[in-house]
Parts: structure tokens; C-alpha cells; sequence
């Protein structure tokens, strides 16, 4: 009996064995590894195609190349010359490329040409001339890819693109998006010279088919330029014109009596005035999703604009100091929030307590995003009250970091809120609490609650937290259950309802 077990045994080890010889790394089938290696970004693949020659030809495979950042502070990757690129795009990139980024330096009529000749399957494309210092000479570029859907153009401050932009004006019909992407970030406060740097009108008579337009940071951009976009692009859906402080208003007039489609518009930080906002004829737009954060408009103004809308699914409001109970109120009874998936009222200090807690009380359940920070009297009591209004939530922020400007006079219990989410909120995707360490109560039963919203809420992406002992705390706990990407910090991270706006895949860029 002994000798037939050890028999048995020594079989099954030999078994083990040649099992364990067959199943190596070069026994994966090929179309397995390019599943593998698609998760990684292009500059690993760099790495994993110095491994073996069969990891070489898998890593260059042109399906992986689909989308390509050429901007090395965006991607890592750097290609020093417009003859090695050229190179890379007649045998790496080739018929399956879609999107490219292209920095300044290798944006020349022999790249260009290249790109339009051997991928035809492009429909998206970057030209970053932030950081150029002089333009290429294109007057030999006499192809550029033609059936784009999107093009995004970074602008210098003082190149003047005109010369480039001229060679291409013929291939734009096809454009359904447009980014132009400003210098706001980049400019000082002193009041320069801003240079017309790339010419909108002609822009404009050569886009017909343009659904969204993002008109980001633009320092020379006024109300004349819009209404050169309403008088020709009519099909607009979508207008952003965050961050540009010398539109005032006096063009919407015409944008809405032109662009009958026009259903988004994004006005974050813009110049907007009193007078030019009244006189819009909102009510007989279809402008459902507004931005008017951080804009100065009155009370009066908030209330004639908001009132005479048809209604929102999307209201961003944030830090605009005159938005009252009396326009909430108002806005509520005209039925105004029906439709409402999204709502940011961060810093808004002439709403009350009360008047936030009767909405969400009455609107809380169709809430699939809301931002509510920056108010110190809004602690646990508040929250513990309204998150069971709260069915639906999936992106929410809340809480205030102490400030100069801002002391939070009690301390916040964490734990019931984070139960609270737990028991209410299966759908949450996105949590922010600003709320700082020195503001933040925890206990040792913390990770009894952590545990809760990690199990409950299986939907839950990111869980943002002030960097403190209570952050360590939890992303120990989401590192023990293999999760180590969820929780993040606030120093390093920013949560927003933008991601529910209807064209937000079309208005990414960068």
C-alpha cells in the first residue's frame, strides 16, 4: 500500500510538473497579450517592447496606436525629429490611428501631409502651439486630413496662426467640434494687449456643420466674435466660453434668435453684465444646461434670466454671491427643476439653511449630481437630514476646508455621514469632504463604516478626502480590499458635476 502511494504521489508531482513547463508567459495566445497590453499606457509599451522580438511586434501592433499624445508633458512620449515621426506614422500608426496630439515643433506641412495620406481613418486631432516660439513654413502644405470630426487648437499669445490656418480653412466642413483653447491660465493680471491670433470669422464661414464649440481662456475674445459663430454655424448645440472675461452679453441676443438647436452654454468666470443678460429672450431658447459660476450678475438678473428659461437639467451656480432664497424659491414653484439632474451651489452665502433643505427635501430624489460646499453652517446635522432625499446621487460634494477667510466654529462627525451614504446612496460613483483633519471626528469603529461604503456603494470610483490621519485611515482600508486607486486627496484631486452635461465626452480636451 505504501509503495502504491508514493507511486500516486511521485506521479502527481511529475504531473505538476509538466504542467507548470507548458503554462509559461510564451504560451499566451497573441490576441490575449494585445488585450493585455491595450491597459497599458504608450510609454510602458515602450518598456515592454525591449523585453523579447515577439513583445516588440505585439507592443508596435498599430491597434494599440489607435490614440497618440505626441506632447511629452501630457504623455511621456517625445519624438525629436519630423523624419522619425513621419517614420512611426507609415509603420506603426497607419490606417487604425483616430486621434492624434501634436506639439508645436513636429506641426510642419511634411507631417501633415503624411498624416493625410496614410490615415484615413482620423477623425480627431490636437495642434498645441502654447509653448511655440516661431510657425513652420507651410506654404508647401497642400493636404491636411480632411474628415475630422474634432480638432482642438492650442493658441500662443502672440503667433499669429493666420498663415497656417489659411492652407487649411478647405478641409474644416466636415468638423463637428472645436476646441480653441486660450492662454487665460497663462496670462498675468495687468492689463496687456490682447492679439488677435487666429481668425474666428474665417474659422466660422468654413464650419457650417459645428455642434460644439469650446472657446476656453481666450483673452482677445468678445461678443463680436459670437455673433460671427451665430450667423453662420446655426446647428451649435453646445457654446463654452469659460474663462472669457471680455464677453459681456450683448451677443446672446442673436446666438439664441440664430442657433435654434443651442441647448448647453458654459459661462464659467465669463464677463457677463446686468444689462445684456436681461435683454436675451430666454424664453424662447432650448438652453437646458447653464453655467453661470462665478459670474457677478445681481439678484435681479439671476431672477429675470433663470425665471424665463423653459427649465434645467443642469444649473451651475457656484460662487455667485446673489443667487437668494427668493430666486430658489421662485424658481420652484414655476416647476423650473422638474428635469434637474445637476446642480452646484458651492459658496452661494445668500441661500439659508432652510431654503437648501426645502429643495432638496422636494427635488433631492432626481439628483444625480450636486456640489454644496463652501457653506460652514452646513455640518453633520444638515447632511444627516437631506442624504436620504439623496436615491439617485452618483457625484456629490460637500463640506468646507478652514480658510483665512472661512473658520468652521464646531467639529464634523464623519463616520455617521460616510454610514449615511452607505445606507442611502447605492448609486454614488464620485464623494468628495472638504471638511480639513482638524475639522474632521472620527472614532475607532471608523473602519466598520468605511467597510459599509466600500460594500454598499459598488458603483463608488473615487472618494476624495483632505490629506490626514483620516484619509491614511481609509485608504488603508480600500488597499486591503484591492483597491488602491479609489481614495484620493483633495490636494491632489478635484471632483465635478461637469462629467453630467450631455456633450461632456465632446467638451474633453488636454
Amino acid at each position: 500500500m505504501n509503495k502504491r502511494r508514493q507511486s500516486t504521489v511521485s506521479g502527481i508531482v511529475l504531473m505538476r510538473t509538466q504542467m507548470q513547463s507548458l503554462l509559461t508567459i510564451d504560451k499566451v495566445p497573441d490576441k490575449l497579450l494585445l488585450v493585455v497590453f491595450s491597459f497599458l499606457k504608450h510609454r510602458e509599451l515602450g518598456k515592454v517592447a525591449q523585453v523579447c522580438r515577439k513583445w516588440r511586434l505585439l507592443a508596435y501592433d498599430s491597434r494599440l496606436w489607435t490614440a497618440v499624445s505626441l506632447r511629452p508633458e501630457y504623455s511621456g512620449l517625445h519624438v525629436y525629429s519630423q523624419d522619425a515621426l513621419i517614420h512611426l506614422i507609415a509603420m506603426r500608426f497607419g490606417a487604425t490611428l483616430k486621434y492624434i496630439e501634436l506639439p508645436s515643433d513636429l506641426i510642419t506641412a511634411p507631417v501633415l501631409h503624411e498624416l493625410a495620406n496614410k490615415c484615413p481613418a482620423l477623425k480627431a486631432m490636437t495642434l498645441d502651439f502654447s509653448n511655440a516660439m516661431q510657425l513652420h513654413d507651410f506654404n508647401d502644405l497642400n493636404s491636411f486630413p480632411c474628415n475630422m470630426r474634432s480638432l482642438t487648437i492650442c493658441l500662443s499669445e502672440v503667433i499669429f496662426l493666420e498663415g497656417f490656418m489659411r492652407r487649411i480653412y478647405s478641409c474644416l466642413s466636415s468638423l463637428e467640434v472645436l476646441h480653441l483653447i486660450g492662454t487665460f491660465e497663462l496670462s498675468s493680471e495687468s492689463e496687456e494687449e490682447a492679439y488677435e491670433v487666429i481668425n474666428i470669422g474665417k474659422i466660422k464661414a468654413h464650419t457650417p456643420n459645428l455642434r460644439v464649440v469650446n472657446l476656453y481662456g481666450i483673452t482677445f475674445l468678445d461678443d463680436s466674435h459670437i455673433e460671427m459663430l451665430a450667423s453662420n454655424c446655426i446647428h451649435i448645440e453646445c457654446l463654452a466660453l469659460n474663462f472669457c472675461l471680455r464677453v459681456k452679453g450683448s451677443s446672446f441676443k442673436t446666438l439664441i434668435q440664430r442657433c435654434k438647436k443651442l441647448k448647453t452654454l458654459l459661462l464659467q468666470h465669463a464677463g457677463v453684465e446686468d444689462q445684456h443678460m436681461q435683454a436675451v429672450p430666454w424664453e424662447t431658447s432650448c438652453v437646458h444646461e447653464l453655467d453661470l459660476t462665478s459670474t457677478e450678475l445681481s439678484e435681479e438678473t439671476l431672477e429675470s434670466v433663470l425665471l424665463r428659461m423653459p427649465g434645467f437639467t443642469y444649473l451651475g451656480l457656484g460662487y455667485c454671491e446673489f443667487f437668494s432664497d427668493k430666486v430658489l424659491e421662485k424658481l420652484m414653484e414655476m416647476g423650473k427643476f422638474a428635469r434637474l439632474q445637476a446642480l452646484d451651489i458651492s459658496y452661494t452665502h445668500a441661500l439659508s439653511e432652510n431654503a437648501i433643505y426645502l429643495f432638496l427635501q422636494m427635488h433631492g430624489y432626481g439628483l444625480r449630481g450636486l456640489m454644496l460646499v463652501g457653506k460652514d453652517k452646513l455640518t453633520e446635522n444638515f447632511w444627516l437630514n437631506v442624504i436620504i432625499f439623496l436615491k439617485n446621487i452618483r457625484i456629490c460634494v460637500l463640506g468646507t476646508a478652514n480658510g483665512w477667510f472661512l473658520k468652521m466654529s464646531s467639529r464634523v462627525h464623519v463616520d455617521q455621514i460616510v454610514e449615511a451614504f452607505a445606507q442611502h446612496c447605492a448609486r454614488l460613483e464620485r464623494l468628495e469632504i472638504q471638511w480639513d483633519p482638524d475639522t474632521l471626528r472620527f472614532s475607532d469603529k471608523s473602519n466598520k463604516f468605511i467597510d459599509h461604503i466600500r460594500l454598499r456603494c459598488p458603483y463608488l470610483k473615487s472618494l476624495t478626502l483632505s490629506d490626514g490621519e483620516y484619509y491614511e485611515l481609509v485608504k488603508s482600508n480600500f488597499e486591503r480590499a484591492d483597491r488602491k486607486k479609489t481614495v484620493r486627496t483633495t490636494t491632489n484631486y478635484t471632483t465635478s458635476i461637469v462629467s453630467l452635461l450631455t456633450n461632456y465626452n465632446d467638451l474633453l480636451f488636454n
